[in-house]
């Protein structure tokens, strides 16, 4: 057979083949039905996690804000906090204050994992605890769904595969994807319109998709990952995998001693890297001879992993030094996979360009499984109790958060966050056997928008209005809540109603 005529029975077979592209297509489908309620969740939660420095803000608008926090301060407040801390002190991470986080913390881990975040003012001294509850909350769904953590990071690890499966599936299913990248078939039946939103969504943020996607799956399974590595390069020790991208521990020393003196690492600090402006600092076993003290410093490079590391010994002996701009390749992916991921290295442009994607991702996950029950109606085979269950869940999980940031106004306590979220979320899908479909949207969709403005009310009368940031927060949540509402409201079906009556 010659060329030409290959060439030609290539073209009357199609390629690829419509065998192959339905193959492709049934296992898309099939992908996203297996994993369309963890991706909408994950999704859901990472687009609103973007903000969570604005959210810590939002929770503390009446702590005191500054640009910087001298060495004596710091020494004052790590030992204030560490006096206050039930326990001995493992580590304590001491949060300078930057541009989202005009404040610093100071965060005391005892040796059996409890934790304190105190909040400091200018001079070190505490002021109080750092009330987190909503924060934590949201951020700690997004990343191990409140599960034991390597567990649930293992399990989120896992959608991001699933959704970077269903992206490259998806591709391969729609040959004409490209090429049809801005084809809307206005007018058309409801599955066609979804279906025809669901592909452009899926080419225009394409890259966004992908990027997000691919580091969620290696955050997620990055001890999978090193375990790997381990065994195949270095005989199952992990350690020595984990040395590679981290600083290593001094020599251990764990006899008793006085607290380790912050206030001449500091000095020594400024000499080293007077520009450079101190992101936090991690002093280990601050209580032992074998303390330490890690220094992360912002510099002037341009990578999105900025950060040049320090640390010192106890006798103020810098036993490490690694600058950004001389780390290896899999120290760069390291550092920059969680800012890129998040989108938190390009200020607020960027997290408004992230939020935006990623509740259009979310759409994705939620799009997929409207195609497939709306083509089952169209067939004739309609599942009316699946698409009960799902539209309870599509809007019975804004309605669950916004409840747990209701609550968070009024309760520190994370449990108390946890079941209500959990307490809601069981309550929408038991809904699902009352009303249909479109009556579970609505009513979330209506319900939420109430929250959201009363959320919006509530918070500064409860929380007060010393910072513009949560104003801002408060404004945006109340102007959400105001367009749900609107489109909840059934005015168009009865304006339709009375031009047909008139």
């Amino acid at each position: 057979m010659t060329k030409t005529t290959m060439t030609k029975s290539k073209k009357r077979a199609g390629f690829p083949s419509a065998d192959l592209v339905r193959a492709v297509l049934k296992g898309h489908s099939g992908l996203g039905l297996a994993f369309a309620g963890l991706l909408y969740l994950v999704c859901l939660t990472g687009a609103t996690a973007v903000f969570a420095n604005e959210f810590y803000r939002w929770e503390n608008p009446g702590v005191e804000r500054m640009e910087s926090l001298s060495g004596d301060a710091a020494q004052l407040a790590y030992r204030e906090a560490i006096a206050r801390s039930e326990g001995a002190a493992e580590h304590v991470l001491i949060l300078m204050p930057s541009e989202d986080r005009p404040w610093p913390s100071v965060r005391v881990t005892a040796e059996d994992g409890t934790q304190t975040n105190w909040i400091v003012d200018s001079a070190g001294r505490i002021t109080g605890t750092l009330r987190e509850s909503w924060t934590h909350f949201i951020t700690r769904l997004h990343i191990n769904l409140h599960l034991p953590q390597s567990w649930g990071i293992l399990i989120v690890g896992l959608s991001g595969v699933a959704l970077l499966s269903s992206l490259i599936s998806g591709l391969l299913a729609h040959p004409r994807i490209f090429r049809d990248a801005f084809h809307l078939r206005v007018g058309a039946s409801r599955r066609l319109q979804e279906a025809d939103l669901h592909n452009r969504l899926g080419v225009w943020a394409l890259p966004f998709h992908v990027t997000i996607s691919l580091t969620g799956a290696l955050l997620g399974l990055s001890t999978v990952i090193i375990g790997a590595v381990g065994l195949a390069v270095f005989q199952g020790d992990t350690a020595k995998v984990y040395a590679i991208f981290t600083p290593p521990h001094p020599v251990e020393d764990t006899r008793p001693a006085s607290l380790i003196d912050l206030r001449p690492l500091f000095a020594r600090l400024a000499e080293r890297a007077p520009e450079g402006r101190i992101s936090h600092v991690i002093v280990e076993h601050p209580t032992e001879q074998g303390a330490s003290a890690r220094f992360d410093v912002e510099s002037s490079t341009s990578r999105i992993a900025n950060s040049d590391t320090y640390a010192f010994d106890r006798a103020g002996t810098i036993y490490y030094e690694q600058q950004a701009a001389q780390n290896n390749m899999g120290q760069q992916i390291l550092g920059s996979l969680g800012q890129l991921h998040f989108g938190w290295f390009g200020g607020g442009v960027i997290k408004i360009a992230y939020a935006l994607l990623g509740l259009g991702l979310t759409y994705l996950a939620a799009g997929g499984v409207n195609i497939w029950l709306a083509r089952r109606r169209d067939k004739g085979r309609p599942a009316p109790g699946w698409e009960r269950i799902w539209a309870a869940t599509v809007w019975g999980q804004p309605l669950a958060l916004t409840g747990t940031a209701l609550v968070a106004l009024f309760t520190p306590a994370p449990i108390a966050l946890i079941w209500t979220w959990a307490a809601v979320s069981l309550a929408a899908l038991g809904t699902a056997a009352m009303w249909s479909s479109s009556a579970l949207s609505q009513i979330g969709r209506a319900g939420t928008g109430a929250l959201l403005i009363t959320l919006a009310l509530a918070h500064p009368v409860v929380a007060g209005t010393g910072d513009t940031v949560a104003l801002i927060v408060d404004g945006a949540l109340g102007l959400i809540g105001f367009g749900l509402l609107a489109i909840s409201v059934p005015w168009r079906r009865s304006r339709a109603a009375a031009v047909q009556t008139a």
